[in-house]
């Protein structure tokens, strides 16, 4: 079996169009994986290989790539920068041990690298940097590294200094080693040449470096103690102590370079071997309990000679059928092996496995701790699910999606291809949790739900395309919620005396608000036993059940506390399902004078924009009844943050761009639910009830 210390499993995250996939590219290209880069502007790149993601010129889904470089095995997961598909960078970071950040040399950190940057924080994930498109306009290594300081609040340790800027970038300088690397205009990245530093550099190197060496040392003491006294500590001592410090986030070496022209690629590669850590050395993940999901104090240790433990984080369609993409963290694998999936309790067949080249596959019959595969043809496996030795059951910590904020009605154009769009949707379905679809039971429509609009228009796209089903689409719904505003006390009686046995039960309860967030909570106080316990849980689903529908607009209702203080009983006619029937009419009855109230969801939007244009996007955020929250100058314009409903926020990108002549930048994220103005709120409900009438 390989030895684990060689290996590296890793993502390449960032804000759109900072690079990632030519950075990935260029990684394939050097590691002989590929012999012809493919450019993402020609749509030829080997990770982004969906139509839709070779038309656009982005990255849809996480693809994951081997490749070999210095005798170490380096998977590499080259993750989506736009914020609708952020679902896929948090689940790659799940199962990476370290990472590289790309970031423009132009646009520097951007607010999608700020997300991505944040979910790595959570998972705890080791990172490099890397400057990218140094040869551009407006280009500036040393910018970039003030914002990640200051938006990022991380710690960056220069490692390369840029030769020479925008049009002129000809190389880096390794800061460590103090030789420069320059590359000849072919275009070609092993034509490079290692040279002295150059003259005017020597200063600004020899500044670096001190403070390079100052911040290494620090992880350890001894060493630290030399160097006070004035003795050097050599390269590998300092190679050691950046690793260390690159493990434990005490900061993140940063190199600079031009992916696009091939220059300063291999020093990354060279730091993901030198300093990113193996399966090894990150902390192991934890086993949590499957029924309240809290950890259970132990851990997956990393190790070919433990028990099988691994992750099903992502779920493929392809031409050859449905491959669950699997991290394994303990034990091995092996073709033919039977496994439990702790989620469901049922056991599956490992038949085709194999390591993944993008799109291309490449058949093993085994593997172990440490790797990232592809089981070819698992039925009921899910997104989040463990894979364990089924003589060792365990539980891995789960994986938590954000809940979609935006929804579409669908319905085939004909009658034929109903059946076939729900194979499809079921199929889709698996692949992307962030991804839902429920059917409308009155009108029969097909709802679809997800991050933003980016998010829909694709998923309608694949449906078109990949499955050959024609849709017709219906205008963006938001995800409205109703909560009430006033407590009442009331009273409710159920009867019903019709021939055989009757049916009888009296609840006298008291609804009110409820904490932000709370959902629906239940208590109940009789004494006397005037309703006996066993029907308080009847009461209780009574009125859970009615809690999808309000009453406003049959939106589902948040934020409230359901009491039974009394009520009465009758021996021979109460059951449970008079009790039942009892508190939906109760429901019915006290809602409406509890204050019903409309909640509509309110996004966290994040807004780059050039100074010149600043007035005029406040001014519409304004005029979307957004509340603005802070406000940041940078050096190639301003950031705007503020609260806006996700109903005015349709269609924002277009608007956006011609405000700002095609500069101006966003994303959002829901924050929380906040109660609508009335006359948003009427208009709400005046559409659902013109719905309801058409139906």
């Amino acid at each position: 079996m390989a030895d684990l210390s060689k290996y590296r499993n890793i993502g390449i995250f960032a804000h759109v169009d900072a690079g990632k996939t030519t950075t990935t590219e260029r990684i394939l290209k050097l590691t002989g994986k590929i012999h012809k880069t493919g450019e993402v502007h020609d749509g030829e790149s080997t990770t982004d290989f969906m139509e839709q993601e070779a038309e656009r010129g982005i990255t849809i889904q996480s693809a994951a790539v081997t490749c070999e470089w210095n005798g170490h095995r380096l998977n590499v997961i080259d993750t989506p920068g736009h914020v609708d598909f952020t679902v896929e960078v948090y689940r790659s970071l799940k199962v990476l041990d370290g990472g590289i950040g790309v970031f423009c040399g132009s646009g520097g950190v951007e607010p999608q690298s700020e997300t991505n940057w944040r979910y790595a924080n959570d998972s705890e994930v080791s990172r490099l940097i890397f400057v990218n498109k140094l040869d551009r306009m407006g280009a500036d290594f040393f910018r970039v590294v003030d914002q990640v300081k200051n938006v990022l609040g991380a710690n960056p340790l220069v490692m390369t200094l840029p030769i020479g800027r925008e049009d002129d970038f000809v190389g880096v300088v390794d800061v460590l080693t103090r030789k420069a690397y320059v590359w000849d205009d072919s275009g070609l990245p092993e034509n490079y040449e290692v040279q002295d530093i150059p003259a005017d550099m020597v200063d600004d190197v020899e500044q670096y470096r001190e403070e390079l060496v100052e911040t290494a040392v620090e992880q350890d003491d001894e060493l630290m103690e030399a160097y006070m006294e004035g003795e050097e500590p050599s390269i590998e001592q300092l190679k050691a102590c950046i690793r260390k410090g690159t493990r434990d986030l005490a900061f993140f070496p940063t190199f600079c370079g031009s992916a696009f022209k091939n220059k300063g690629v291999q020093l990354v590669l060279d730091a993901v071997v030198d300093y990113l850590p193996a399966p090894t050395e990150v902390d192991p993940q934890p086993l949590t309990d499957p029924e309240t999901g809290e950890p259970t104090g132990e851990v997956a240790t990393v190790s070919a000679d433990e028990p099988l433990k691994a992750l099903a984080f992502k779920i493929m369609d392809d031409r050859f059928g449905a491959l669950t993409f699997v991290r394994i963290y303990s034990g091995r694998m092996k073709k033919g092996d039977t496994i439990l999936n702790s989620a469901t309790g049922k056991t599956e067949r490992i038949g085709r496995m194999c390591e993944m080249q993008a799109d291309e596959r490449n058949e093993l019959t085994e593997a172990q701790a440490g790797d990232i595969i592809a089981v070819v043809g698992m039925k009921n496996v899910q997104t989040g699910h463990t894979l364990c030795d089924p003589k060792h059951e365990c539980t891995l910590e789960a994986m938590i999606f954000p809940e979609p904020v935006i929804s579409i009605a669908v319905a085939p154009k004909d009658k034929g291809s109903t059946e076939k769009m729900g194979i499809a949707i079921g199929k889709m379905v698996a692949e992307d949790p962030s991804f839902q679809v429920e059917t409308d039971e009155d009108s029969g429509e097909t709802i679809l739900k997800g991050m933003g609009e980016l998010h829909l228009d694709i998923k309608v796209d694949i449906l078109k395309r990949t499955y050959g089903v024609e849709l017709e689409v219906g205008a963006p719904q938001v995800a409205y919620r109703e909560t009430i505003t006033q407590p009442v006390e009331d009273s409710y009686t159920h009867k019903k005396q019709s021939g055989g046995s009757g049916q009888f039960a009296k609840i006298d309860y008291r609804i009110k608000p409820g904490e932000a967030n709370s959902g629906f909570t239940f208590s109940s106080s009789v004494v006397g036993g005037n309703v006996p316990k066993e029907f308080w849980p009847a009461v209780e689903k009574g009125f859970g059940s009615m809690m999808e529908t309000g009453v406003l607009a049959g939106f589902p209702t948040l934020d409230v506390e359901v009491e039974l203080f009394d009520g009465g009983f009758h021996a021979v006619d109460s059951s449970a399902i008079a009790y039942e029937i009892a508190a939906k009419g109760a429901f019915r009855q006290s809602m409406p004078k509890a204050g019903a109230q409309l909640l509509e969801p309110i996004m966290n939007v994040d807004v780059f924009t050039p100074e010149d244009n600043v007035g005029d996007v406040i001014g519409d955020l304004n005029r979307r009844r957004g509340m603005i929250k802070d406000q940041q100058a940078g050096t190639t314009g301003v950031r705007i943050k503020a609260d806006v409903p996700l109903s005015e926020m349709f269609g924002y990108i277009g608007h956006l761009r011609t405000i700002t002549s095609g500069r101006g930048q966003f994303s959002m994220e829901f924050a929380h639910y906040a109660p609508c103005p009335a006359n948003v709120a009427e208009q709400v409900i005046a559409e659902v009830k013109e719905r309801e009438a058409k139906k």
